[in-house]
């Protein structure tokens, strides 16, 4: 069973950065989702696919897949990039 650690990104669609803090512990699918031959839709019976757990720190996800004995990743949170950028500038 493993896992990765990541701290979800902001919305491109939003400016809010609601939910952005906290850490997440989502596991990698164990197996390949298949149509079902009746309506057609994807599923799979790994159900560990629907589990994410939320931590206030890494330092506290890391420690429960410690704990459990989850082999975690931990996904790099990427540096936020700011866009200065003057009204004038979308007239050049």
């Amino acid at each position: 069973m493993t896992a990765r650690i990541y701290q979800r990104p902001k919305n491109a669609m939003q400016s809010g950065k609601a939910l952005t803090d906290a850490w997440l512990l989502e596991f990698v699918p164990a197996e390949a989702k298949k149509p079902d031959p009746l309506m057609g839709w994807a599923g799979s019976g790994d159900t560990q696919q629907q589990v994410v757990l939320r931590f206030a720190t890494q330092a506290e996800a890391q420690a429960y897949a410690d704990r459990y004995g989850i082999a975690a990743r931990v996904q790099a949170t990427p540096p936020k990039r700011l866009k200065l950028q003057a009204y004038a500038d979308n007239f050049r």
